[in-house]
C-alpha cells in the first residue's frame, strides 16, 4: 500500500507513515497531508480514484479503533528484499516519488502542476532533479520530417 500511495501521490515515504486514517476523504478521491519536511499543509491532494479504491479495501480489513493507516513502522530491510526481488537493486523508496514527477511530465503535466503536487518551492527543483523527461524528447525529436528535408 505504501508503494501504491507513492507512486500515485508523490507523498515522501515520512508523509505517507504519518497518515491517518481521518486525513482521506473518500468522496472527493483525496488526502489531506502535512509535509513532515516542510510543515506545509495540502488539504484536499487529489488521489487517483484506482488508489482510492484499492486504499477502501486496505482500510476495511483495519481494526475499527485503528487511528492510523500504518501501525507498523517502514521497515527498510522489507524494502530491500522487495527491491532484490524485481530486479531493481538500487532503487530507493525516495525514487518513487521521482518516478512520479518523470511519469507526469511524459504525460504532458506542466512543471507546475508537478512542483504543486510535490509542495516544491520552486520550479527548478522539479525540472532539475524530479523529472526525466528524456523519452518525451526523444519522442518528439522523432517526429522531426528528417527525411523530407534531406
Amino acid at each position: 500500500m505504501r508503494i501504491v500511495l507513492a507512486l500515485g501521490t508523490g507523498l515522501r515515504r515520512g508523509d505517507i507513515e504519518s497518515l491517518k486514517i481521518t486525513d482521506i476523504d473518500f468522496e472527493n478521491n483525496s488526502i489531506t497531508t502535512t509535509s513532515k519536511k516542510t510543515k506545509k499543509s495540502m488539504g484536499n491532494r487529489p488521489v487517483p480514484e484506482s488508489i482510492m479504491n484499492i486504499l477502501k479495501v486496505y482500510i476495511n480489513k483495519l481494526s475499527p479503533d485503528q487511528e492510523k493507516l500504518f501501525t507498523k513502522k517502514f521497515n527498510p530491510r522489507q524494502w530491500r528484499k522487495i527491491c532484490i526481488a524485481a530486479g531493481l537493486n538500487d532503487l530507493k523508496f525516495h525514487d518513487l516519488r521521482k518516478i512520479f514527477a518523470s511519469v507526469l511530465a511524459q504525460n504532458g503535466v506542466s512543471t507546475a502542476v508537478t512542483q504543486r503536487l510535490l509542495e516544491h518551492s520552486s520550479p527548478n527543483l522539479t525540472n532539475k532533479v524530479y523529472t526525466n523527461i528524456d523519452p518525451v524528447l526523444r519522442q518528439s525529436v522523432e517526429k522531426l520530417p528528417i527525411q523530407k528535408w534531406l
